[in-house]
C-alpha cells in the first residue's frame, strides 16, 4: 500500500500483520500496533521526543550486561512487572496472590540444600533470621517433593551477584519440601535497598521525584510438576519502605510477620536481636515452569 496520509499508516501496518499464521502474534501485534499508534496521536509525539524515545531503549539495551537487566528494572518502575503478576495470577486477577515478580537477582544453579541449613556462606554481619515455610494445595493438603530456590540480599543491601565481596551463592539456597511440606532454613535478615540510578531508569526515577528503594524482603520461587510455579517475595513490614516502593511490588497478601526476638539462641547460634519467620504458601493447579534467569554473571572486583 503506498501512504497517502498518516490516518492510512496503521491500517497499513495491521494489514501486513494479519499475513501472520500464528493467531497469538496477530493479537498481540495488532493490539500493540493501535495502541501505539494512538497513544503517538494523543500526545501528538513530536519528532525530537520521538528520537529521544529511541535513544532511551537503545540506553536500556546499553545499560544491560551480565550482572545487570536494565530493561527489567523499568519495568518494575513502570509497574508493569506487577501488573502481568497480577493479571497472571488469583484467578486472572480477580483475587489476592501471593505471586510476586522474579527481579532481576535470581540464579538458575542455585545450590541443593538440606531443610536446616543456613544460606550464609560467607561472613555477612547482620541479625539472625530462621525461616519456617510450608507448601499446601487449594485444599489445604502439604506439598511434598517441591523444589523451592530461596534467595535475598545481604544486610548492605546487595545480592551476591552484585556484590563481589560477597562468596559464590551465598544467601541462596534450594530445597526440597518433605512429606509434610515443611523446609526450615537460617539466614541473615535482608535490607531494603537501592535500585541503579546510574541509567535510563534512573533517569526516570528523578523525573518522578521518587526515592529509589525497595523494602527488605525474601524471594522463594516454588517449582512442582502438577502446580503453577509460584514465584513470590515476603516483606518486611518494619522496612520504612514498605508503603512506597520504587519497584510497585508490596501488596497486602506479601507483608510477611518477622517477628524479632530480643533474647539470644544459643540453639541456633544467633545473638540479640534475631528473627523468625512462619511463611504458608498454597500452591495453584497448573503448568510447572522453571523461567530464565535475567542475568548470567557476577558483578567484577573493582
Amino acid at each position: 500500500m503506498i501512504i497517502a496520509n498518516q490516518q492510512q499508516v496503521t491500517p497499513a501496518v495491521l494489514e501486513a500483520i494479519a499475513r501472520s499464521s500464528d493467531p497469538r502474534f496477530r493479537e498481540i501485534m495488532s493490539a500493540l500496533v493501535r495502541h501505539l499508534h494512538d497513544f503517538a496521536r494523543e500526545v501528538k509525539l513530536t519528532e525530537r521526543e520521538f528520537e529521544q524515545a529511541v535513544g532511551y531503549v537503545v540506553s536500556l539495551g546499553q545499560h544491560t550486561t551480565d550482572s545487570h537487566n536494565e530493561a527489567v528494572l523499568m519495568s518494575g518502575s513502570l509497574g508493569f512487572s506487577t501488573l502481568i503478576c497480577l493479571l497472571n495470577n488469583g484467578n486472572n486477577g480477580q483475587t489476592e496472590t501471593q505471586a510476586n515478580m522474579l527481579g532481576p537477582f535470581w540464579r538458575d544453579d542455585q545450590p541443593l540444600s538440606a531443610s536446616g541449613d543456613t544460606l550464609v556462606r560467607s561472613p555477612t554481619p547482620g541479625p539472625g533470621l530462621v525461616v519456617h515455610a510450608c507448601l499446601e494445595d487449594g485444599n489445604g493438603r502439604p506439598v511434598a517433593g517441591a523444589e523451592i530456590d530461596v534467595w535475598h540480599s545481604s544486610p548492605e543491601g546487595l545480592y551476591e551477584n552484585q556484590d563481589p565481596g560477597q562468596a559464590e551463592m551465598n544467601l541462596r539456597g534450594r530445597f526440597i519440601s518433605d512429606q509434610t511440606g515443611r523446609i526450615d532454613f537460617r539466614s541473615v535478615k535482608p535490607a531494603g535497598y537501592p535500585i541503579p540510578v546510574d541509567g535510563p531508569v534512573g533517569e526516570l526515577v528523578r523525573a518522578t521525584r521518587r526515592h529509589n528503594f525497595r523494602p527488605a524482603h525474601l524471594h522463594f520461587m516454588v517449582y512442582k510438576p502438577g502446580f503453577k510455579t509460584l514465584i513470590s517475595q515476603v516483606y518486611s513490614p518494619d522496612d520504612e519502605h514498605i508503603d512506597s516502593d520504587v519497584q510497585f511490588g508490596v501488596t497486602r497478601a506479601l507483608i510477611g510477620n518477622y517477628v524479632r526476638h530480643d533474647e539470644p539462641s544459643s540453639e541456633l547460634g544467633f545473638a540479640a536481636p534475631w528473627y523468625s519467620l512462619d511463611q504458608r504458601f498454597t500452591l495453584e493447579p497448573g503448568e510447572a515452569r522453571r523461567p530464565a534467569a535475567p542475568i548470567r554473571g557476577k558483578a567484577p572486583a573493582v
